[in-house]
């Protein structure tokens, strides 16, 4: 017979059994945690985006899937829908956008790829395959867009090492019948310097065009070129904006010195030794010098004018932004 004792222990033992199978599937199920949907009864499935109908290039967004069983209950997808339908049961299917295998849906950055699109998504069980649900993205450009191509930041400069302490003194003797001097403590070295931090990076100078594509909500093509790059971005003039950076890098902080050390002290005696010298701190490094701002130059055809607020420059330490006003043609 088993002493009361132990029962603690066992529950314990059982939790902690639990606990480290809790990341096999197959017990997540037997828990109740999760379903197998290939022997779940469905009568229906819904898809939806629930932190927003739409979606911008680059962002990211979850889907959740219900589905409901025969009698009513209703099961949601694990994830941002916190249930116990398992992704892997599902087939998901995506253009224009793209979508992972744990529901997440992403739109491209470059808006070539979907400008003038909707996003589509196509759920199917393949334990169940006369059931299906389809969702439409709407696609959104109202968004605070950055192109940045700011030099980079100079690199910090080392510490100094810390100095080493002096020894102590060797101990004399302070009997009045016998006295003895005491040792003298030796010095404690000097701190490293620190190094001085690297320069910033000088920015390129950059080249934006602007044009305007004539929608509902009008929307600005802009294309952003420098070091042999280019991006692209459509922006909605009713709540949308580009900032464009091409500021120097900041200089690296220079290293701190290191700590002197201290002297040793004097060892006991008659008389006592002397203690020694501390050790001087080393010189802490200069912080690197800020690099260069690179030049912006902006050509926009003149429907642009009145949006040009829209568009942000920031180049500190460079030259005055120039701009160009003549026909620019579509971008894409």
């Amino acid at each position: 017979m088993k002493s009361m004792k132990s029962q603690p222990f066992l529950s314990i033992l059982s939790v902690a059994s639990l606990l480290a199978l809790s990341g096999c599937t197959s017990m997540k199920v037997k828990m109740g945690w999760k379903v197998y949907l290939a022997k779940t009864p469905i009568t229906s499935i819904a898809v939806n985006l629930p932190q927003g109908p739409a979606i911008g290039p680059g962002e990211k967004s979850p889907l959740v899937v219900v589905v409901t069983q025969p009698d009513g209950k209703v099961l949601q997808t694990e994830g941002k829908g916190e249930g116990k339908v398992m992704w892997k049961d599902l087939k998901l299917t995506a253009s224009v956008v793209a979508v992972n295998g744990k529901g997440v849906v992403t739109l491209p950055k470059d808006p070539r790829v979907s400008d003038g699109k909707v996003g589509h998504i196509t759920v199917t069980v393949p334990s169940h395959p006369d059931l299906s649900a389809s969702l439409d993205i709407p696609l959104r450009y109202d968004l605070k867009y950055v192109a940045n191509f700011s030099g980079r930041r100079g690199s910090d400069g080392m510490n100094g090492s810390d100095g080493t302490d002096g020894t102590s003194g060797s101990m004399g003797s302070t009997d009045p019948t016998n006295p003895s001097p005491g040792g003298n403590g030796t010095n404690g070295s000097d701190g490293g310097n620190g190094g001085d931090g690297g320069d910033g990076g000088d920015a390129p100078p950059v080249q934006v065009r602007v044009t305007l594509k004539a929608e509902k909500h009008p929307l600005l093509q802009v294309s952003v070129s420098a070091t042999g790059q280019q991006k692209f971005y459509l922006v909605d003039t009713e709540g949308g904006s580009l900032t464009v950076n091409a500021d120097g890098g900041a200089g690296g902080q220079g290293g701190r010195g290191g700590r002197g050390g201290r002297g040793g002290p004097g060892g006991m005696g008659t008389p006592s030794g002397n203690s020694g010298r501390d050790g001087s701190d080393g010189r802490s490094g200069s912080d690197g010098r800020p690099g260069k701002g690179g030049s912006i130059a902006v050509t926009y055809d003149p429907q642009v004018k009145m949006y040009l607020a829209l568009i942000h420059l920031s180049n500190s330490g460079g030259p005055r932004p120039v701009f160009k006003e003549e026909a620019v043609a579509p971008l894409w």
